[in-house]
């Protein structure tokens, strides 16, 4: 008996693997059965489908590693987190962590429903718990695409925890002991998120290079959608256009395009933000208490830099306007989350 060729060892018996250079570089491969006549049957260019297709064939149970939920996970690491926005993939792969703890050695058809509110139940976390459940969900639909499995969604109709929305709010008082003690990179920051009312990771990747004529043009990393701020309209600059003139005139001995430098010109990364943002909020806290102003120092101490967006969505007084500038698609997430003041009202009499 002829020994098989060393590229199709990690094939099961009667599997093949077919490789054909294309124009522009990359390799086709396809997989083939190959039955008692010789004859070839193509399982297309997948190789776990191309198994489960063999399995079939030969009337096989499944491979195993694709029975058990380790090797649903393992694909959809491989092949569906990488297609996801940087900040998602980060989130998805530490939820992933959790959920192969407590479901990577289970067969894929014996997850119940019962078994996913367990896991709920056993999570001290509980808002990432309800992303974790939700991340499963769809690693299971997946897997029904896939062909591993034709079971009901085990997370379908499974209760989520309750969610409470943080409600705390800025005040002036608040805002300007934190901007007293910051930095200049972090005042420029801190500017730049409640005019643009975007995340802070969209703040600090924004640069000369996004100014379209009038516009801030923004690409949100969290949900790719795109948007145009306006800084100036007939020639004369709004507040935002005017604090991006004298960022750039600050800047202008250094070479970074981007917007929020430090002194040396080095451009400030999510931890070089949080680690000003925490020595800011600390010397603004330790000074309220030091006055005797202890519930000012309270409100000091929970103030976040995420607090920011929700404070510009609250002070704008049209709620669509708001909607609009966060990137929001429906008004009722602006004001269910993010709008924490109350409506202005007139008394009775």
């Amino acid at each position: 008996m002829r020994p098989r060729k060393t590229e199709n060892r990690d094939l099961p018996p009667g599997m093949v693997r077919r490789k054909r250079p294309r124009k522009n570089g990359t390799a086709w491969v396809g997989y083939y059965y190959r039955d008692a006549n010789g004859k070839e049957l193509s399982l297309g260019g997948d190789l776990d489908k191309a198994r489960l297709k063999w399995a079939e064939l030969e009337s096989k149970a499944k491979p195993a590693d694709l029975k058990i939920m380790k090797g649903i996970f393992d694909r959809y690491e491989r092949d569906i987190i990488p297609k996801k926005a940087p900040r998602t993939q980060k989130d998805n792969k530490a939820e992933l962590k959790h959920l192969r703890k407590g479901f990577e050695g289970a067969p894929i058809d014996a997850i119940t429903p019962s078994m996913v509110a367990q896991y709920r139940d056993a999570r001290t976390a509980k808002t990432r718990a309800n992303r974790e459940i939700a991340l499963l969900s769809h690693v299971y639909n997946m897997a029904r695409e896939w062909g591993f499995t034709d079971r009901e969604n085990p997370c379908a109709g499974v209760r989520k925890n309750k969610e409470k929305v943080r409600d705390y709010y800025a005040n002036e008082m608040v805002w300007t002991a934190v901007y007293g003690k910051a930095p200049q990179e972090l005042r420029d920051a801190m500017d730049l998120a409640y005019l643009t009312g975007q995340r802070p990771a969209d703040v600090i990747a924004m640069r000369r290079g996004d100014i379209e004529g009038d516009y801030l043009t923004v690409q949100q990393g969290k949900t790719g959608k795109r948007l145009r701020i306006q800084m100036q309209a007939g020639g004369v600059k709004n507040t935002l256009g005017l604090l991006i003139e004298d960022i750039i005139a600050r800047n202008s001995q250094h070479n970074s395009q981007h917007f929020i430098l430090s002194r040396t010109g080095m451009r400030v990364s999510q931890q070089m933000l949080r680690n000003r943002w925490d020595d800011a909020r600390e010397a603004a806290r330790s000074l309220a208490a030091s006055e005797g102003r202890v519930d000012d120092a309270e409100k000091i101490q929970q103030f976040q830099f995420k607090d920011i967006r929700p404070k510009a969505a609250s002070e704008i007084t049209d709620i669509a306007d708001a909607s609009l500038l966060l990137g929001h698609s429906e008004q009722e997430i602006t004001k269910r989350v993010y709008r924490r003041i109350g409506a202005v009202a007139q008394p009775s009499k």
